[in-house]
């Protein structure tokens, strides 16, 4: 059994992109793999499957409390998907629900954390959301946010922007990396790079370079738009929508930044998202 690999963001900071990498990184293909072919090389830190496996049945009907009591014997089982480590997406905050651990220290080896700009993830998480960006706004104020609760995810508890980004990047540790969005498109070979020194790993240059490059964002609209993907949203047009930092200047009132920046400005002066 492998110890998992958390590939945490809150939505639409670039866990897809970071994801993506991997997948390239890792199996090293000739050329370009579909976005549809993610879900085989990294799990779904929320998916059903596993609640209902360990609790030996369905668990659709389980409240919240019952369903956080599943959590550690839940991904207890996700180490088991390989002998070697397991790479484990997910938009969940760091902490307890009903007692329990929502990220189990016992299964975990490690975690690799995007952050973003709120001002451009307040656009892409609306057009994902299908919600106004002054609502948008205001989800990601929210303390209680979540998202999931259907019939392929349990509930994930996101907490607001800020609190979900302190939640795993407040504890400085050798076993997490923290990456900015923003570095990933202008300092890619630096930044990934970085990915592939923290997992300990020796690739050759051109390994490194393809991976990059099949893993853009152009290369993945493009694939999206001949092939579709499953993770686009039914209140979207794409997944892959416009992936550029800064979007928001010229986007946004200035009173809608103002609002973020009142809600958020701690967090967004640590990662030097304001002076």
């Amino acid at each position: 059994m492998g110890g998992l690999i958390w590939l945490a963001s809150y939505p639409k900071s670039g866990n897809t992109w970071l994801r993506n990498f991997l997948h390239h990184l890792m199996l090293n293909p000739p050329q370009p793999l579909l976005p549809n072919q993610l879900h085989k090389f990294t799990l779904g830190g929320d998916h059903r499957g596993w609640y209902d496996q360990a609790h030996g049945g369905p668990t659709l009907l389980l409240d919240e409390v019952e369903l956080a009591a599943l959590r550690p014997r839940a991904q207890a089982l996700m180490t088991g998907a390989s002998p070697d480590s397991v790479f484990v997406k997910t938009h969940s905050r760091v902490g307890d629900q009903g007692g329990t651990p929502l990220i189990s220290p016992d299964c975990s080896a490690g975690a690799i954390y995007v952050v973003r700009d709120p001002r451009d993830v307040v656009l892409s998480g609306a057009d994902h959301y299908g919600l106004s960006v002054d609502d948008m706004i205001t989800r990601m104020a929210d303390p209680a946010a979540k998202l999931g609760g259907n019939a392929e995810n349990v509930i994930s508890y996101l907490s607001s922007w800020s609190l979900h980004v302190d939640s795993w990047t407040g504890q400085p540790s050798p076993q997490l990396l923290v990456l900015r969005y923003e570095d990933m498109e202008a300092k890619p070979l630096g930044t990934f790079g970085a990915i592939v020194r923290f997992l300990g790993l020796k690739v050759p240059r051109d390994r490194l370079d393809r991976a990059i490059r099949f893993s853009s964002f152009k290369v993945s609209q493009r694939l999206e738009a001949e092939h579709g993907f499953r993770e686009r949203s039914d209140h979207a047009q794409r997944f892959f929508r416009v992936g550029r930092s800064g979007q928001w200047r010229g986007q946004l009132g200035a009173d809608q930044v103002a609002r973020i920046e009142a809600d958020h400005g701690a967090v967004m002066r640590r990662f030097g998202y304001l002076r």
